[in-house]
């Protein structure tokens, strides 16, 4: 049944599509990213030497501009687990549903869209195909929710930015509490290439318990070269337990050394341990000590839209409340990504 409505879907679209090109308002556009990879060493010796092919996203996207200032987006998402148990085909799930009204600079958005978490620091990175932003791959946060959220600029040039958003706190899933979510980021990207941001959250949830978040980010861009650095500070209320904290840092550097070839390095921090550790897709990583992670990686892009990345990812972790310091991960990987529009 749900192939049957995947192809419905995509049948519509590419309908709808070829009607709105005589208006030159419809367009279809996706991509996908995926690796083959082989985990020289792992903190969890069952996975040391596991090898394989995976897609870890495939983005289907229906674009429809209504008029000058009405649009709307359907997206559809698939992935593979990555979490080395799971043996299940990849089902599509609605990752974007938005209605937007644009005016003066501004926009409104109505429904499941982009949250300001972290949507300017991975626009600045721009590697989600080879590795999440650290609180996307924390499980800290949510890249979308259901509710209603603004965008713009305060001045003329677009030097001074806002995203707001009010939400139900429960990502592109249904609400099942009483608790809401509000999200706040104000930026700067001065004509230097200096980029300044500063974001935070509250979001309630069932049994006197929420989430703070507070993060600070800055780039320098260039034409062939960015830097970017964020520290990033989240409280997790337990309701009758002890709240916990979580503090990250991360800085990364991309350059290009040729027309068809791009460095990349990054390394984070983690301050504290991440209790959901165990259950991030792809790399999984020790709940019970602090870590370190370091990413190095050589974008070859032969062509517009396609890109092969050679690349490494290795975590090394401190002595956790035990005393005992967990093995070192090392992930080999060759990621391919392609687009179309």
């Amino acid at each position: 049944m749900k192939k049957i409505i995947l192809f419905l879907i995509i049948l519509i679209g590419f309908g709808l599509n070829l009607f709105a090109q005589d208006e030159s308002s419809g367009k279809l556009s996706g991509y996908m990213f995926g690796d083959y990879y082989y985990i020289v060493k792992n903190h969890n010796s069952d996975l040391k030497d596991q090898h394989g092919f995976w897609f870890r996203r495939i983005y289907f996207t229906y674009d429809y501009k209504i008029n000058q200032n009405w649009s709307t987006r359907l997206r559809l998402e698939m992935n593979q687990e990555g979490d080395f148990t799971s043996k299940i085909a990849m089902v599509p799930v609605v990752k974007d549903a938005w209605l937007r009204y644009k005016f003066s600079g501004q926009s409104i958005y109505v429904g499941i869209s982009s949250t300001p978490t972290w949507s300017l620091i991975e626009d600045v990175w721009g590697y989600r195909s080879l590795e999440k932003t650290p609180l996307d791959l924390n499980k800290m946060a949510s890249s979308r929710d259901f509710g209603i959220a603004g965008k713009g600029k305060f001045d003329e040039d677009g030097i001074f930015n806002y995203h707001v958003m009010f939400g139900n706190g429960s990502s592109n899933k249904q609400e099942i509490d009483k608790g809401k979510s509000g999200m706040l980021s104000l930026s700067a990207k001065l004509k230097n290439g200096l980029i300044l941001e500063f974001y935070g959250d509250y979001a309630d949830h069932a049994g006197n318990t929420g989430t703070y978040i507070l993060q600070g980010f800055a780039a320098f861009q260039m034409e062939n070269f960015r830097i970017g650095a964020q520290y990033a500070y989240q409280l997790l209320q337990q309701g009758s337990e002890s709240d916990k904290r979580l503090r990250l840092a991360s800085v990364f550097a991309v350059g290009d050394v040729s027309e068809n070839v791009s460095l990349l390095a990054r390394v984070d921090r983690t301050f504290n341990p991440n209790p959901k550790g165990d259950d991030i897709a792809y790399i999984p990583l020790d709940p019970t000590a602090k870590y370190t992670l370091l990413i190095f990686g050589v974008d070859w892009h032969p062509i517009k839209n396609v890109k092969i990345i050679p690349n490494i990812e290795y975590v090394s972790y401190s002595k956790n409340s035990e005393g005992v310091t967990p093995d070192e991960d090392l992930f080999s990987r060759i990621t391919f990504y392609w687009s179309f529009n």
